[in-house]
């Protein structure tokens, strides 16, 4: 079931990433440069887009409020921390997974601005898991 919830949480970021341009901010951000743009707020997933200028921080935190967490460095060069691990590039395409209350922090190391797209499953995500033996539809949720 957690890859399947996976699969459809990437299948939501790249249609998300397709329509990215009429959303708005999803808070003021406390961190110059960095500019999170919520795309999806649903009671089983949550999809932000985090765009970052160069040299800009994204500092170190954790979101206790979901089942898990995947970070997806779309472009740019992206450096990546999670909890006490040693720095690392992110590549752009690749998912990296947290679990519930991670500590992550990231930042623009390139010249370019560079965007991250991060997906949040929620606890109320467990009911979808019922239904695994029926097929399912995906619905594309967009906001204009």
């Amino acid at each position: 079931m957690r890859i399947l919830t996976m699969m459809l949480a990437l299948t939501l970021i790249f249609l998300c990433a397709a329509h990215a341009g009429a959303q708005t901010p999803a808070a003021n951000t406390p961190d110059p440069g960095v500019n999170p743009v919520r795309q999806i707020d649903r009671a089983e997933v949550r999809v932000t887009r985090v765009e970052l200028q160069p040299g800009a921080v994204r500092s170190t935190h954790a979101h206790n409020d979901v089942r898990f967490h995947l970070f997806i460095p779309v472009s740019g060069k992206i450096e990546l921390t999670i909890g006490s691990a040693k720095p690392v590039e992110a590549t752009p395409g690749q998912a990296y997974f947290m679990e519930r209350g991670t500590q992550h922090g990231f930042r623009n190391i390139g010249k370019t601005p560079a965007m991250v797209m991060e997906v949040f499953v929620k606890d109320g995500a467990a009911t979808a898991e019922q239904d695994a033996g029926r097929p399912r539809q995906i619905r594309v949720i967009a906001r204009e």
